[in-house]
């Protein structure tokens, strides 16, 4: 979940990428090493966010042991990536955790696959007015992000700071109408992700995503409330590699993950942009597979 300084093509490249094709398919050798002496080959991952300090040391650190041409292709929503790496213009992506990708294959039909994790990040709620969740008084108007999956994470998390109560205990495919509102101390209303945190000032609190905490100027350390992470039952909010599934045993896209686990300038950079707050995570393809699959079947029972 993510900003970046080399080489990287900025958001309104990534659009037009979309629109009008800017950016041209790999052939599938057209990402292996190039041999010495030889012309560099290209690798183009998209990420939210890529402004990072930590995308600038990743890139470094491929570039140094591939001997490839890494791009960072910097998208500003998360709606844009997966089609952008479907359609041949990305060839693998970061941003995402399973349950966004699930509900992505879901509802297109594609076939995207996680190949590798990188970090587990926590859910905050975050508030102007209150310093605590026990200050929050009976009635109050909570926000939470309005894309399904960190929806429903969301409100996994005012249950677990009881201010809430959902239907059967909630699971990661809830939405707003299994809020059980006479047995809940607040109300919940949805805003797009990039904007919980702007109307802060319009309630009582909000649950903020990680990528957008310290762009709004708050902090981590002042969250009313964090999820934990390190709950096995976090494991579908683990952010992934992805790429198309005929690239799943792409050796070269396989180092990608293994450079970003192995450089302790990226590791660290992360932790550094999340406060200290990210969890790092080296979960196994195969069991990130199984995860996936997983949670196809619980969003397409919700259909």
């Amino acid at each position: 979940m993510a900003r970046k300084t080399i080489r990287t093509a900025i958001t309104s490249l990534a659009v037009l990428a979309l629109a009008g094709g800017a950016l041209t398919a790999c052939s599938s050798d057209s990402s292996e090493p190039s041999d010495k002496g030889g012309d560099q080959k290209t690798v183009r991952l998209g990420v939210v966010g890529a402004a990072d300090p930590y995308w600038a040391e990743y890139e470094k650190a491929v570039e140094e042991e591939l001997d490839i041409d890494l791009k960072i292709v910097d998208f500003g929503e998360y709606n844009l990536p997966n089609p952008a790496l479907e359609a041949g213009d990305l060839d693998i992506n970061q941003f995402q955790h399973i349950i966004f990708l699930a509900e992505h294959n879901a509802a297109t039909g594609d076939d995207l696959t996680p190949i590798g994790s990188t970090a587990i990040y926590p859910l905050s709620v975050h508030s102007q007015k209150y310093k605590s969740i026990d200050e929050i008084p009976k009635g109050e108007k909570i926000a939470v992000p309005n894309d399904p999956s960190n929806k429903a994470r969301a409100l996994l998390v005012l249950q677990q700071a009881g201010l809430i109560k959902l239907k059967d205990g909630g699971n990661t495919g809830s939405t707003l109408d299994d809020v059980l509102t006479d047995e809940s101390k607040v109300t919940v209303t949805e805003f797009d992700a990039a904007l919980t945190a702007s109307v802060l000032n319009d309630v009582a609190a909000a649950v903020v995503n990680n990528d957008f905490v310290e762009k709004a100027g708050l902090d981590f350390n002042d969250a009313l409330f964090l999820d934990d992470p390190n709950d096995p039952s976090s494991l579908p909010y683990v952010n992934i590699f992805a790429v198309r599934a005929d690239d799943a045993d792409n050796e070269v896209y396989k180092q990608l993950v293994e450079i970003y686990h192995n450089t302790a300038a990226v590791t660290d950079g992360v932790q550094d942009v999340s406060g200290g707050t990210a969890v790092i995570t080296n979960t196994p393809a195969a069991d990130l597979q199984k995860a996936l699959e997983k949670q196809l079947e619980i969003v397409k029972a919700g259909e």
